[in-house]
């Protein structure tokens, strides 16, 4: 079994770049943007009354506060802020959640707080911090060996290993900077590809050409590559045709 998560609700105001509705046909968990990257409380509203309505889980994707660069611009921000606005992300979303009649069932972080909790202790202990301010006792997806995932099972809290269909990996099992030529796989037919071998072999080519091994519970298609809705459904179908079973985790 396998969950199938997707990066929704980024969009601000009259701005929209994730086609939430279609997305929301095709994926098991939606990482909601908490209006620190993007989403507005609009847009938050209405992803989560759509969730709710498919059934889909709502994840919490918070971030470096930074709208202008989307939250892939590297920060430094002291741990004792970063846990109140990462609790004050995921306080935001489970508003709409629970008026929608679902609730905020995990917690991913997104761009450049992503990447650095892969290694930066104080800034994956910070994290954890601010999900247990918020409450709930809340899953953490992310990427596996990370030092994110290893903070949240020291805390007592469930870490996710999640791996990305269209991201390039290094040697390492990290995903190659978004900066570096080709680190978005954009052939649909390889990211199905890719997806199936993830979930039936656990493992991914990477950039080099050499094996990763990467255990994942979870799978993200990201919602702002061109075409996600379609490419997303793709992976779906040609998962269950390889006989795993697409199902959340939360």
């Amino acid at each position: 079994m396998i969950d199938l998560n997707a990066d929704l609700g980024e969009g601000f105001g009259r701005w929209t770049l994730t086609d939430d509705e279609a997305l929301l046909s095709v994926v098991t968990s939606a990482n909601v943007a908490c209006g620190f990257h993007a989403g507005d409380p609009s847009v938050m509203r209405r992803v989560c009354d759509l969730a709710a309505e498919r059934g889909v889980r709502i994840g919490a994707q918070v971030s470096y506060r930074d709208l202008a660069g989307f939250g892939r611009r590297a920060m430094d921000v002291p741990p004792d802020e970063l846990a109140a606005e990462v609790a004050y992300q995921i306080g935001a979303l489970r508003v709409f959640a629970e008026a929608a009649g679902a609730t905020v069932a995990y917690v991913k972080p997104h761009g450049a707080l992503y990447n650095r909790t892969v290694h930066d202790d104080a800034q994956a202990r910070a994290v954890v911090a601010g999900v247990a301010l918020a409450g709930g006792a809340l899953p953490v997806l992310g990427l596996p060996g990370s030092r994110l995932l290893d903070a949240a099972a020291e805390a007592g809290l469930a870490p996710v290993r999640e791996a990305f269909a269209d991201r390039a990996y290094t040697a390492a099992g990290t995903l190659v900077p978004r900066r570096e030529p080709f680190a978005v796989v954009e052939d649909p037919d390889m990211v199905v590809r890719r997806s199936v071998r993830l979930a039936v072999d656990g493992g991914v080519e990477a950039a080099d050409g050499t094996y990763v091994a990467v255990a994942a519970r979870s799978l993200c298609v990201h919602g702002d590559t061109p075409g996600a809705s379609r490419i997303a459904a793709r992976v779906r179908s040609a998962l269950e045709a390889a006989g795993v079973t697409v199902g959340a985790f939360a």
